[in-house]
């Protein structure tokens, strides 16, 4: 079985790194997308459309290149620099695939899909209160009643839902930079590349001036069955290794075990992939290494979660602390240095 992405979504993701043929084709329908986006944020603006201001401040921490940019790594980096600074922080997510169309609390205990894969890693690796819902604002109101001692909400993603009102906005991208940088459907952007934020933090790369820089560093591996089992990355055996990953952007997570000096074969698979059917049947390899979003619904399937082949890579996002300090100080009513 093939879980490669079609040659058409090939063929359009090729496209947003290059302003070719197809691109050019796809400009007109970017200048209308482009149109709508503008007019749509300058009726909230003016107040035609309404934003409902919570009582307490939120963030949003999002992507303008459409996929996945390294959010939620960046998110639990954020609840605990949060934590460290005094704040009770909660998190809100619209939960990708997730079936709910009503505001649902996540806990350790909720299925991928029920709540969303990124949202069971965010609560299985900071404990923080989090409601997913493709309302954000119902979603927001939801954690506030379950959780009284939230003094401030995180939103996962949202950048583009102005219904929320927001105190700070966290704009990430990667390695990608803004690809060609023209809007949907021509390039990968959902906004204009020079769209106001408060904050902008770039994964991967070097950080440009007034920008962060944020490293994803992985240094062991667990078994998935055993997770009490830990091995130095560099101490795995690595004849017939192979590396999977269902994430918006595999490449990275392989850069990330080359660059440990391990040697693989790669299964990219799609973002979100939900893991209803076993991708590793059949394969005769003898370590699979996986990334933490792919083990949260490996754990909720009845062959996978006791296959010993199968090795998670958890990651931290490293981050100057110069961000926190300065998110801090925007919260308490300082300006900026």
């Amino acid at each position: 079985m093939s879980f490669q992405p079609s040659r058409f979504e090939s063929l359009i993701t090729d496209s947003w790194s290059r302003r070719g043929v197809l691109a050019c084709v796809l400009w007109p329908l970017a200048q209308v997308f482009g149109t709508l986006s503008a007019l749509r944020r300058a009726l909230y603006r003016h107040g035609l459309l309404r934003s409902l201001r919570l009582p307490i401040p939120v963030i949003i921490v999002g992507n303008i290149f459409i996929g996945g940019t390294g959010k939620t790594p960046l998110t639990i980096w954020l609840v605990d620099a949060l934590r460290e600074a005094g704040f009770c922080p909660g998190v809100i997510a619209r939960g990708y695939g997730a079936q709910a169309h009503t505001a649902r609390p996540v806990t350790p205990a909720s299925l991928a899909q029920e709540v969303g894969d990124e949202p069971l890693l965010i609560v299985g690796r900071t404990g923080v209160p989090m409601v997913v819902g493709r309302d954000r604002v119902a979603a927001a109101q939801a954690l506030l009643v379950l959780h009284p001692e939230v003094d401030l909400i995180i939103s996962d993603d949202g950048l583009q839902h102005y219904r929320l009102a927001r105190d700070i906005e966290i704009v990430l991208c990667d390695s990608r930079g803004n690809g060609n940088g023209w809007l949907l459907p021509a390039g990968p952007l959902r906004e204009a590349a020079s769209r106001r934020r408060d904050f902008s933090v770039v994964n991967g790369v070097d950080a440009g001036p007034g920008q962060f820089t944020m490293q994803l560093l992985g240094q062991f591996a667990q078994q998935l069955a055993e997770p009490h089992q830990r091995l130095p990355l560099g101490s795995l055996p690595q004849a017939g290794m192979l590396a999977a990953a269902g994430i918006g952007n595999p490449g990275r997570y392989f850069a990330l075990l080359r660059d440990a000096g391990l040697v693989f074969d790669e299964l990219p698979l799609p973002d979100h992939f939900a893991y209803t059917e076993d991708p590793f049947a059949g394969l005769s390899a003898q370590i699979i290494l996986i990334t933490e979003k792919d083990a949260v619904k490996c754990r909720q399937h009845p062959e996978l979660k006791n296959d010993p082949r199968i090795w998670v890579v958890p990651v931290e996002a490293h981050i100057d602390a110069a961000l926190a300090e300065q998110i801090v100080e925007k919260l308490r009513g300082y300006p900026i240095a």
